[in-house]
């Protein structure tokens, strides 16, 4: 028996640039903290199938904790759920049809400048 109320994906893609923290308020009036980030996710055979999600990464979800690691690049996996969020494309003006990822969890495969960081770290301590 399948849900109906169920939507859960799994996405993997590259990160089109870092993720960007953003202050929001919420219906209550509450203030809480957003990352939001374009997850670029390419077709397997075809080039021209490739599109983006629009992330966002809430403060209490575990996917907060690895946003030290989300850097332009970086080969990433995503759980969560997804919503249709069509946009005018500002090239052409042309509508588009858009997909809006509130994100639960992020598996990091692989990690853009982390190895390049570490070694001029160990470079920076050796010198030293």
């Amino acid at each position: 028996m399948a849900s109906a109320g169920l939507n859960k994906w799994v996405v993997s893609g590259n990160l089109a640039a870092d993720a960007e923290i953003k202050i929001v308020e919420l219906k209550s009036g509450a203030k809480a903290n957003v990352a939001e980030a374009t997850l670029y996710v390419r077709g397997v055979r075809n080039r021209e199938e490739s599109f983006t999600i629009s992330l966002s990464i809430w403060e209490k979800s575990a996917a907060w904790r690895k946003l030290p690691f989300l850097k332009k690049g970086s080969l990433i996996i995503c759980t969560g759920s997804v919503e249709p969020n069509p946009f005018i494309s500002k090239v052409d003006n042309s509508p588009k049809a858009g997909l809006q990822m509130s994100v639960l969890d992020v598996d990091l495969d692989i990690v853009r400048n982390m190895y390049e960081e570490a070694v001029e770290a160990q470079d920076a301590v050796a010198v030293v």
